[in-house]
C-alpha cells in the first residue's frame, strides 16, 4: 500500500469511502485509510509545531480519535484529508500546550499529596454525582451542549471552534467559562436538593 498522493478526485472519494467503512468498525479499510494517509499526516503534525519526538505519538492519537469519530464524518461539510488533518492539528496543538505548563505549576500540583493534611483517597462521590451532571448538561441549549463536547470531549482547540462557531478566541472562552459556571451552580444546587431529602 501506498502513502497518499494528492490528485484526482477518485483519490477524494476513495478516503471518504474508507472512512464511512471505518465507521462501521472495518478494521480493514482503516488499515488502508492509514497508509494513504501516514505522510500527509505527519507533515500535518510537524506543520502545527509537533517535536520529532512526539509525532508518533501524536498520529497514535489522532488516529485512535479518527477510529471512535468516523462515525461524525460527513463528506458534505469537507474532504476526508481535511477532516483528518483538523484532527491531527488538534492533537498536536494539545499536546505542545501541555508541554508550555510551567514546571512550577507542575511541582506545585505534585506537592499537594504529601501535604499532611491531605486525605489519602479521593474523597469525591463520584457515582452520586454523575447523573446530577448528566442532566444538567441535558437542560443546556443545544448549541452550549455542542460547544462543551467540542472543547472538552473531541478536544478541539479554541482557536478551531472559533472558527467553527464565527467568533472571537475570547468570545470562546467566556462561553466555555460562563456555561462551566452555570453547570456548576446546577449540579450543587441539585445536590444540595438531593442532601436535604435524605
Amino acid at each position: 500500500m501506498t502513502d497518499l498522493v494528492v490528485g484526482p478526485s477518485e483519490t477524494v472519494q476513495r478516503l471518504a469511502a474508507l472512512l464511512h467503512r471505518a465507521a462501521s468498525r472495518d478494521a480493514r479499510a482503516f488499515s488502508e485509510l492509514h497508509a494513504l494517509t501516514r505522510t500527509k499526516m505527519r507533515k500535518t503534525a510537524f506543520a502545527a509545531g509537533a517535536l520529532a519526538g512526539d509525532v508518533d505519538d501524536i498520529l497514535q492519537e489522532a488516529y485512535l480519535k479518527i477510529w471512535r469519530n468516523a462515525g461524525r464524518f460527513d463528506d458534505s461539510r469537507a474532504s476526508a484529508i481535511a477532516w483528518m488533518s483538523a484532527i491531527v492539528r488538534n492533537t498536536a496543538i494539545d499536546t505542545l500546550r501541555v508541554r508550555r505548563l510551567p514546571i512550577s505549576d507542575l511541582d506545585e500540583a505534585l506537592a499537594v499529596a504529601s501535604l499532611p493534611d491531605a486525605p489519602d483517597e479521593d474523597e469525591f462521590d463520584y457515582a452520586r454525582a454523575e447523573p446530577l451532571a448528566v442532566n444538567a448538561i441535558a437542560r443546556l441549549p443545544e448549541a452550549r451542549r455542542r460547544l462543551i463536547a467540542l472543547a472538552y470531549i473531541e478536544g478541539e482547540s479554541r482557536a478551531t471552534l472559533s472558527e467553527r462557531f464565527g467568533v472571537p478566541t475570547g468570545t470562546i472562552k467566556t462561553w466555555l467559562h460562563r456555561t462551566l459556571q452555570a453547570l456548576r451552580k446546577e449540579c450543587l444546587a441539585a445536590q444540595s436538593v438531593a442532601t436535604t431529602a435524605i
